[in-house]
């Protein structure tokens, strides 16, 4: 583990919130489970700038990946299972998505070719910036698996930028609302 990930680890250990929520993912035992996006880099930024760990999350996304059936009703019943292994407000505030089925809507409701993923870790990859580009999983020996493609190098320094293998116009509007919360944050979309 290199020093990013130590401090990563840490901060997510003393967010109470994505604790309970990946000890509960983890007990689900869902294929190729992740924790990402907001529930994972605003508890670095608030942890960086002074902040309550939960500050700004508005909810936690819970992928997963499971190609055998790629029927919404396949992914439905996993969605009620998983809102069902957790109280209010957890329970409103978990969202889960099936990995394998993107592809499916995600050209249709934002205009961009979006191929198969493989693996819920293939879909980090494909995020609008490096800062948000983190995914982790709690293991059953209560370790934290990070990934991150693009490093951790702009999490921490707080800085938004597109993704170097992926330019999407609707970043601008994302990192406009980051700042809003996070004036701290340097955003770089030249």
């Amino acid at each position: 583990m290199n020093d990013l990930e130590a401090r990563l680890d840490a901060i997510l250990r003393a967010t109470p919130g994505l604790m309970h929520v990946m000890r509960t993912a983890r007990d689900l035992d869902l294929p190729d489970w992740l924790i990402f996006s907001g529930a994972i880099y605003q508890p670095v930024w608030n942890h960086l700038t002074g902040r309550d760990p939960a500050y700004g999350i508005k909810d936690y996304d819970l992928a997963y990946h499971d190609a055998s059936d790629l029927s919404y009703e396949a992914e439905d019943v996993v969605i009620k299972r998983v809102a069902a292994a957790f109280e209010a407000p957890f329970d409103a505030l978990v969202e889960v998505r099936n990995q394998a089925r993107v592809h499916l809507w995600f050209e249709p409701k934002y205009g961009e070719a979006y191929p198969a993923l493989t693996c819920s870790a293939e879909a980090i990859a494909r995020f609008t910036s490096p800062a948000f580009a983190v995914g982790v999983r709690l293991e059953a020996d209560d370790t934290i698996t990070v990934i991150a493609p693009f490093g951790l190098e702009d999490l921490f320094a707080m800085r938004i930028r597109h993704n170097p293998a992926r330019r999407t116009p609707g970043l601008a509007r994302t990192a406009a609302n980051a700042v809003g919360r996070w004036p701290e944050l340097t955003v770089e979309l030249d």
